[in-house]
């Protein structure tokens, strides 16, 4: 996959998530239309962010069983449709329901990233990744920025028309640009939908990334729900504007994306995710201060959450690159299981950050940032643990657990060696090496537990 593609598949990302999130500042234009409360028009959004959880478990597993291009451009003209309606809408119910129709179809970015780690060798897996990140976080942050001001200046039917033919020539586009690929799996869609649970029963590094992402997202919405009480309150005393503000420091995390995929490239993910799981660490204890207020909390405030920021965005690049590893024919399955689980931990997140702010303030939500970072460390090295303080094997930038970076790394299973075994497992064996060539990608071989079995009973 050239430059172009990569950067026309960022730009897509864009597009798709930036239509969650327009609708939030046409809210009070809305209302004042509509002739219904701020409160009530806020529906239309929630609805929109309804029909986005729903696609994502209805739709997104069918980017494993369909050719990718036809998806992409179907489910993109269904969503400038869906714009279409709502610009038109004359009441809020019609608002709300082309509202739910936009989020159920507008989850391209969830299709995108499985179709682009099939398009690119190992090797620029994670690089990839990290620049079509980059486009969600630019069209998250832009967005509304696009919604406020041309609606201010237009009415709040306008971004919903911009936005529709952007999403219609983009589809026109993708429909021209985008390679042909083949869908990687046959099973029904029924079997489709419950996949993703078997994937989190069955793959352990799944689950490992998921509890990453999840302690990770619960934090960073923990922080961001509780960052507007604290900046309203009697404390620094600011509007809301001061929230979208600060939000804008977010933007760094469009730079720091691609690096951090380089270096899961360069060094797999196990270590950019200790570095991320530390940096959420250390964001509690430097947005602490903000408690106290004044010029000094605010600088503490803007330097935590772009730290926290980052951590959460280059783990994510981190945990995709290995879920996407795991099983080329079921990545979308995987995106599914994977995205899921970090949305519920961040609604989790949401709700027990608000209680915690209410009855211990805000040095009761750095303090539940810090339990959930500890929470994903612990996880980090409970593997060392068992392993009795051995660190697994590095492959390619992947540990044994993970999986190879690339063919080169995997053991070979034919050759010169006898009926199936690889032509250097005698040799492996006779240097008392702990790990045959045909060691499970997923943890110890048989071999190896019983040199570990052999070293405990002769030491």
């Amino acid at each position: 996959m050239n430059r172009p593609t990569t950067l026309l598949l960022a730009l897509t990302c864009a597009v798709a998530v930036g239509n969650l999130y327009f609708p939030q500042a046409l809210v009070p234009l809305i209302a004042a239309d509509l002739g219904t409360s701020p409160d009530t028009a806020s529906f239309a959004v929630v609805a929109t962010q309804g029909g986005y959880a729903a696609g994502m478990f209805l739709l997104v597993p069918l980017g494993d069983r369909l050719r990718s291009r036809p998806l992409l451009v179907v489910l993109l003209a269904l969503t400038g449709a869906g714009l279409l309606a709502a610009a038109c809408a004359p009441t809020l119910a019609l608002l709300a329901a082309a509202g739910t129709c936009t989020g159920l179809t507008t989850v391209g970015a969830q299709l995108v990233g499985p179709l682009a780690a099939g398009l690119v060798p190992a090797s620029r897996r994670g690089a990839v990744l990290g620049t079509l990140l980059s486009g969600s976080i630019g069209g998250m942050l832009l967005a509304r920025t696009f919604g406020g001001t041309l609606g201010e200046r237009l009415g709040w039917r306008a971004p919903y028309l911009a936005a529709a033919v952007l999403v219609l020539v983009l589809a026109a586009v993708l429909a021209r640009a985008l390679p042909e690929t083949a869908p990687p799996s046959r099973l029904p869609y029924p079997a489709l939908l419950a996949e993703p649970l078997r994937l989190l029963r069955t793959e352990p590094e799944l689950r490992r990334s998921c509890l990453y992402q999840a302690t990770v997202f619960a934090a960073f919405s923990a922080v961001w729900t509780c960052l507007a009480l604290l900046l309203s309150g009697p404390v620094y005393g600011f509007g809301a504007e001061a929230v979208g503000l600060l939000a804008l420091v977010g933007a760094v995390t469009m730079l720091s994306t691609p690096l951090a995929g380089r270096l899961v490239d360069r060094h797999g993910p196990r270590p950019v995710n200790l570095v991320c799981l530390l940096a959420v660490l250390g964001s509690a204890v430097v947005l602490a201060p903000g408690a106290r207020g004044g010029t000094l909390g605010l600088a503490a405030l803007v330097a935590g959450t772009l730290l926290l920021d980052v951590a959460m965005q280059s783990g994510m690049v981190a945990n995709k690159t290995r879920v996407y590893a795991l099983r080329a024919d079921a990545r979308s399955r995987l995106n599914t299981a994977y995205m899921t689980c970090a949305y519920l931990a961040g609604s989790a997140g949401s709700w027990l950050g608000a209680r915690v702010h209410n009855s211990a303030g805000w040095w009761g939500v750095c303090a539940l940032v810090a339990l959930l970072a500890a929470v994903g460390l612990a996880r980090h090295f409970a593997p060392y643990r068992r392993r009795g303080g051995e660190l697994p094997a590095v492959q390619g930038g992947f540990t044994s657990r993970t999986g190879p970076a690339s063919s080169a790394c995997r053991p070979s299973t034919r050759g010169a060696g006898t009926r199936g075994r690889p032509a250097r497992t005698a040799s492996r064996r006779s240097s008392g090496s702990p790990y045959s060539a045909g060691a499970s990608p997923t943890g110890p071989s048989r071999s190896f537990r019983r040199w570990s079995r052999r070293r405990r009973e002769g030491g």
